[in-house]
C-alpha cells in the first residue's frame, strides 16, 4: 500500500503566543500552498497515494483535491475534537492504513504529537510553529521531493532517516511520557500557561538539543553547553534564585523576546542518564505546560535516542543522485504550467 501522510496543525502558528512574543502569523493559505508544493514534490518522486486529514477546515484536501497531477488522495476521517487528540488518531489511521512516511507541519508539540501516536514513524517535520527546534527549515517542494522517494519504496529510511532523540519521562504512579526537545520542571507556573517561561519558576531543564542558534528553551542550555540531533548526549541545565548564586545568562525564549536566567549551571547528559525531579512543580514538554507533579511525587528524565526516524533530505538527494533515481521517468505534465511540462524540446 505505501504511501504518504499529510499532518498539519491548525493552530500553529496562530496561538495567543503572538500576543506575548514576536513570532509570524502563519495563514492557512500558506500552509495550503506549502502542503501543495510537498504532494508535488512526492508525486514526481514517484508517489502515488497521498492520504490526508479531513478537519473542518479542509486545509489539507483543499490543498490537493485539484492538482490532477496523477496521484490518489484519499481522505482520513477520524473524531474531531478540535484538540491534540486529533493528530493522534489522524496519525494511527494513517498507520492503520499503511501509510509509510508522513509529513508533519508544526512546531516541536505538534511533532511530539505525532510520535506519541506513532513513536517509530518516519517524518519530515516542517517548521509551521513558534519555537521550532525539532522541525525542519526547508523549501516544501523539495521536503516532499525526498518523503516521495522514501514513501514509494525507492529509498529506504534506515539509509538516510535516524532516530531522534528523546526525553523519556517516567512518572510516580502515572503513565509515563515523552519530550522531543526539551522537559521543564517549574514551580509556581500552572498548567495550561501559554505564556513564555519566567525564569524564576524554572528549576531543572532537559535537553535532547541544546542549539546555541535556536529560540525557546534549547538555547538555554545552547548558548553554555550545546548539543546538536547527532550527539550521543543531552544537556542538564539547573536554575537557581538571584540571591543564590550562578550566572546570569540572557538568552532569546520567543521570537524576539529575550530573557535572564539564574543558571546554577549546564552539564552533559550521556544517553540513558537519569534526572530526578520531585514536586509539587508541573512538568513543561516542548513547551507546553502539561503535567502537575504533587508534593513529594517524583519523575524520572533520561534522554534516549529511541525517537522517531527523522528524514535527511540532502541525504536522500544525494544518494538518489548517486544511483539516478530521477533519471528516464516518464515526462513530467502539470496542469499549471498548461501541460507542456516545461519540456525544452
Amino acid at each position: 500500500m505505501g504511501g504518504l501522510g499529510i499532518i498539519v496543525n491548525p493552530l500553529s502558528g496562530r496561538d495567543s503566543r503572538r500576543l506575548t512574543a514576536r513570532a509570524d502569523t502563519v495563514s492557512h493559505e500558506s500552509k495550503r500552498n506549502q502542503i501543495a508544493r510537498i504532494v508535488v514534490g512526492a508525486v514526481a518522486a514517484g508517489c502515488e497515494r497521498i492520504l490526508v486529514p479531513w478537519e473542518p477546515r479542509r486545509l489539507a484536501i483543499s490543498a490537493v483535491e485539484h492538482l490532477q497531477i496523477g496521484a490518489k488522495i484519499e481522505q482520513v476521517h477520524t473524531a474531531i475534537t478540535h484538540s491534540a487528540q486529533d493528530t493522534h488518531a489522524a496519525v494511527v489511521a494513517m498507520r492503520e492504513q499503511g501509510c509509510r512516511v508522513l509529513v508533519v507541519l508544526g512546531g516541536d508539540g505538534t511533532s511530539r504529537a505525532v510520535t506519541k501516536a506513532w513513536p517509530d514513524a518516519v517524518l519530515m517535520p516542517l517548521s509551521t510553529g513558534t519555537n521550532n527546534v525539532f522541525p525542519l527549515w526547508i523549501e516544501p517542494t523539495i521536503a516532499g521531493l525526498a518523503a516521495g522517494l522514501i514513501a514509494a519504496g525507492r529509498v529506504a529510511p534506515a539509509e538516510v532517516a535516524p532516530r531522534a532523540k528523546i526525553v523519556h519521562l517516567d512518572i510516580e504512579g502515572e503513565a509515563p511520557d515523552l519530550a522531543l526537545v526539551d522537559a521543564l520542571f517549574l514551580q509556581g507556573d500552572r498548567i495550561g500557561n501559554l505564556g513564555p517561561f519566567e525564569p524564576q519558576f524554572m528549576k531543572t531543564l532537559v535537553l535532547t538539543r541544546a542549539e546555541p542558534d535556536a529560540v525557546g528553551m534549547s538555547p538555554l542550555g545552547g548558548l553554555l553547553c550545546p548539543a546538536g540531533f547527532a550527539d550521543d548526549w543531552g544537556v542538564r541545565v539547573d536554575f537557581c534564585g538571584h540571591d543564590e548564586g550562578g550566572q546570569l545568562l540572557r538568552a532569546p525564549v520567543s521570537p524576539g523576546l529575550f530573557r535572564s536566567a539564574h543558571v546554577r549551571g549546564a552539564t552533559r547528559l550521556p544517553l540513558g542518564t537519569p534526572t530526578l525531579v520531585e514536586g509539587p512543580g508541573i512538568l513543561a514538554f516542548d513547551g507546553d505546560r502539561e503535567r502537575a507533579l504533587a508534593p513529594g511525587q517524583r519523575a524520572t528524565l533520561t534522554v534516549t535516542r529511541t525517537g522517531p526516524r527523522v528524514i535527511d533530505p540532502r541525504a536522500v538527494l544525494r544518494l538518489a543522485a548517486e544511483q539516478g533515481l530521477m533519471l528516464n521517468l516518464p515526462h513530467w505534465v502539470d496542469p499549471y504550467d498548461g501541460g507542456t511540462g516545461g519540456g525544452c524540446c
